[in-house]
């Protein structure tokens, strides 16, 4: 056996994460890689130290949906851009689902809120060199731990103003992605499950222009990614340094809403 695939409960993550990569294997993590940045620094000295492959699943960045996103917004077709807005909301789980367990790193930000921060991050890095900062985050949390909705106001590096969003309160599954710009804008009806809708819509000067590009699954192309980085040694994107900034963003962000860290789960 040369990889591990982690899709453990959120807690199993870390932990196993640096179990699997000290047994001397390739590791493919769901996302979070870890419960919290603390336990994220550990996952990433794990990898330096066994020198194998590891990738954060955010299988979304591969498809080339969000790709031609990037590219768009690259070109200067829709002009500077002005705002950024993301969202992965979907139905709430039964009570009993593991994602709704604090001590097991639960939380929606954790499950669907991560993505729509995550996108952020990667546009951020493409227009302004850098990461966002939580400007102001919002949350609902009955217990005052585990939330069902986070909401997060991000600022990007050149002043550009973003919105990012996950919960578990809508009637149905909702991943929209918006940019928009001074010339007009680029949309992802839905850039987390792409292949189910691989729609890139741009609107400049009131005209839409619709492409459609594979329906392959979002995960197909992780995993073409994952084994090139395995079998060919090129870079992965959602690397441990990668993960170690999503994580530190997490705890600024449950910091900002006024809502405790994911504790770390002790196997």
């Amino acid at each position: 056996m040369d990889v591990v695939y982690n899709a453990l409960h959120n807690g199993g993550h870390g932990p196993w994460n640096i179990k699997a990569l000290a047994a001397g294997k390739h590791v493919l993590s769901e996302k979070p890689s870890a419960s919290n940045a603390a336990e994220a620094k550990e996952v990433a000295a794990a990898v330096s130290k066994s020198g194998k492959v590891f990738m954060e699943g955010f299988h979304y960045y591969y498809h080339p949906v969000f790709q031609r996103l990037l590219a768009i917004i690259k070109s200067g077709e829709i002009g500077e851009v002005i705002k950024v807005e993301s969202s992965l909301l979907i139905p709430r789980p039964d009570e009993s689902d593991l994602r709704l367990k604090f001590d097991l790193a639960g939380g929606s930000m954790m499950d669907v809120g991560c993505y729509a921060l995550h996108s952020q991050r990667m546009i951020s890095q493409l227009i302004a060199d850098g990461e966002p900062t939580i400007v102001k985050a919002e949350a609902n949390a009955a217990d005052g731990k585990t939330d069902t909705k986070l909401y997060m106001q991000l600022k990007y590096p050149n002043g550009v103003a973003a919105l990012a969003k996950g919960d578990f309160e809508a009637d149905v599954m909702q991943a929209p992605l918006t940019v928009t710009g001074s010339k007009g804008s680029v949309h992802l009806p839905n850039f987390v499950v792409s292949g189910w809708d691989p729609r890139v819509i741009v609107e400049l000067a009131g005209q839409k222009r619709v492409e459609h590009l594979p329906s392959i699954s979002t995960y197909t192309y992780q995993l073409l990614a994952f084994a090139d980085a395995v079998d060919l040694g090129k870079p992965i994107k959602t690397d441990a340094k990668d993960a170690l900034i999503q994580a530190q963003l997490i705890d600024s962000a449950y910091e900002a809403a006024g809502l405790p860290l994911r504790p770390t789960f002790k196997i």
